[in-house]
């Protein structure tokens, strides 16, 4: 229902007997402990005689009618507005639930959050936006963002400001404020270090947990080679992994900073670009990363075998979903970045 033009948007109290035949203005929530919380009726809902018994018995001795002014909203539209402009590439939208609109992913990738468009729109007040954190791994039909406005009627120009942001964004960006970006399948080339496994004294356990790793993405360990702790024979090895045409290179063992260990050496002496050899983060600390002509190359340390959530799970998925790794995203992983010690 309008308000006369040049109006200010209102609600109208009506006693539940008398709102027969009139539509509800926001959703009514219906709480049962320990059984069921959720919407018993809809906005627009048209009231018939049957629902006063059942009004009541969630205390609603009173309901109201919305009176709206053209410069406001309800909160309904304004979510609906509001999720429409962030939704971007694999995400899709949901519709309004007690003045609340979802943002889910259609697909498994990585998920691609704005954090300054974020910040700059919950400042703007009544408005609250709530995402998961960037770069977070989701699957088909998780949610990665919800959005409500907080009063019931909230004026237009505070869409509207949402609105330009998060055009200012996709022009600035090439990318809506939300998003996923799928993983693409690599093969990978895996260079076992040491010369307990090259001898055969130990098992090899790098191997099974890497391929496991990978196969999470839908990725593969191509072909896996051993070499013992000599900086020559690791060259030659990771020059022939090179030569194979892999898309990505992992070379474990040999990453601390004791003085046999010659992994990180040789992965430079074979021409890597290392864009970082230790990381702010636990367990991970001493994971390297790179460039070999191009090619993404890992050093990984021991931790990579036996804790489930190291750096290497941080760094990976991004270069899977087609990131550049540069410096400040490996400085980034310190903040919240202590998972064991």
């Amino acid at each position: 229902m309008k308000a006369p033009e040049g109006g200010v948007s209102h609600l109208r109290e009506v006693k539940v007997e008398d709102a027969v035949g009139m539509r509800l203005a926001h959703d009514l929530t219906q709480i049962l402990p320990g059984e069921f919380k959720g919407r018993l009726y809809r906005k627009g809902h048209v009231v018939v005689p049957e629902d006063i018994p059942r009004l009541k018995d969630i205390g609603k001795e009173h309901l109201y009618i919305l009176e709206l002014a053209d410069t406001d909203l309800h909160e309904d539209d304004a979510a609906l507005r509001m999720a429409q402009a962030l939704c971007g590439d694999n995400v899709s939208r949901g519709e309004p639930y007690e003045g609340k609109v979802s943002l889910k992913a259609e697909i498994p990738g990585l998920a691609c959050i704005a954090r300054d468009v974020v910040d700059e729109i919950n400042r703007l007040g009544e408005i609250a936006l709530a995402t998961v954190v960037r770069h977070r791994v989701v699957r088909q039909g998780d949610v990665l963002a919800a959005t409500r406005a907080i009063p019931l009627i909230i004026p237009a120009v505070k869409v509207e400001a949402v609105e330009t942001i998060a055009a200012d964004y996709r022009a600035s960006h090439g990318a809506a404020p939300v998003s996923i970006r799928p993983f693409r399948t690599v093969k990978a080339g895996l260079l076992t270090t040491g010369t307990e496994v090259y001898s055969g004294r130990i098992q090899d356990q790098f191997g099974p947990a890497v391929r496991a790793k990978l196969a999470e993405f839908g990725s593969v360990v191509a072909e896996q080679r051993f070499a013992p702790d000599d900086r020559h024979t690791i060259v030659n090895e990771i020059h022939y992994l090179r030569q194979q045409g892999y898309d990505m290179i992992l070379v474990t063992g040999g990453m601390s900073v004791d003085p046999d260990d010659r992994t990180p050496g040789a992965i430079a002496e074979a021409g890597t670009n290392i864009i970082s050899y230790g990381t702010p983060m636990l367990p991970g600390s001493m994971l390297l990363f790179g460039y070999l002509d191009g090619i993404p190359i890992f050093g990984l340390p021991g931790c990579v075998m036996h804790d489930p959530y190291t750096s290497f799970d941080v760094i990976l998925p991004r270069v899977l979903a087609g990131d550049i790794i540069v410096r400040e995203d490996i400085t980034d992983l310190g903040y919240g970045g202590l998972h064991r010690c």
